[in-house]
Formats: structure tokens, C-alpha cells, sequence
């Protein structure tokens, strides 16, 4: 993959896609966005983006329906699946599909960049492994929100 190349990111949190898209283009990786299964369709049918950052949940909807369909439009596309609600079976189910890797949410530009192999290894920090405070809050309350229907 190059950095030339566009992707798409697919998240219903547009918060969160739009500041991931600002981060991705200021490391020169440009991608175009999607909040739901048909918008994410309709723009990967007409960019054939070269990677695709893919969430579980999409509203009512599962990122893992998408996975197949994105497949079928350019083979050798890289499909992420992120998810704020990791699990085993989740993550075995995504790569049975056809994804190429599976993300916890949030995942930052750094760790797309790498996961697409875009940096090299040894510019990676111990500091970007680790999970931070504000990561580990920010899962805590979207786990207590989904668990209270809030």
C-alpha cells in the first residue's frame, strides 16, 4: 500500500471519523468517510479505496456485513474491523469474513499507520502500545452506555 493510496472510513460516531479523518491527512494519508452501510456502499463503488477502517456497530446495524461487499469491490483492499466492544468470537468472525486485521476502538492514526504498514517499526514508541487513562475511560463509558441503552 502507498500513502498516495485513498481509504474510506466507516463509523456512525461522525465526531470521531471526521477528527480520525483530520489526523490521517495530516500524516499525508487522504480517505473519504461513511456513517452508515449504504453511504459506505455507494462511496467505496465509486472511489475502490485501497483500505477500508470498518466499525462493528453502525447504528442498529453490524460493520461485519460490509466486509464481503467491500471485498468483492477490490480484492486486494486492506479491511480493518474496529470496535469499542472487543471480543474473540467477534475478532474470529471478522477474519473468517475476510478481514485483514481487527482494531480496538479508538484507534488512532498512528495505530492505522501502522497496521497498514505505512511506518516502519522501529518509529514506534512504547508509548503508543500502551493503553491510556483517557482510552481505557472512553471505553468504560461507551460500555455503560450501551449497557443502560444510553
Amino acid at each position: 500500500m502507498n500513502p498516495t493510496d485513498l481509504g474510506l472510513l466507516i463509523d456512525d460516531d461522525e465526531l470521531y471519523v471526521r477528527t480520525l479523518q483530520r489526523s490521517l491527512s495530516r500524516r499525508g494519508l487522504e480517505t473519504r468517510t461513511a456513517t452508515g452501510i449504504a453511504e459506505a456502499l455507494r462511496v467505496a463503488e465509486e472511489i475502490r479505496p485501497a483500505f477500508a477502517l470498518v466499525d462493528l456497530r453502525l447504528g442498529e446495524d453490524s460493520g461485519l456485513t460490509l466486509i464481503r461487499p467491500l471485498r468483492a469491490l477490490r480484492a486486494d483492499m486492506r479491511i480493518l474491523l474496529v470496535t469499542g466492544y472487543a471480543s474473540v468470537a467477534t475478532a474470529v468472525e471478522a477474519i473468517k469474513r475476510g478481514a485483514d486485521d481487527y482494531l480496538p476502538k479508538p484507534a488512532t492514526a498512528p495505530m492505522i499507520l501502522r497496521t497498514l504498514g505505512l511506518v516502519k517499526p522501529e518509529t514506534v514508541t512504547i508509548e503508543t502500545t500502551m493503553t491510556p487513562l483517557h482510552r481505557l475511560e472512553w471505553e468504560h463509558i461507551h460500555q455503560a452506555l450501551h449497557e443502560t441503552g444510553g
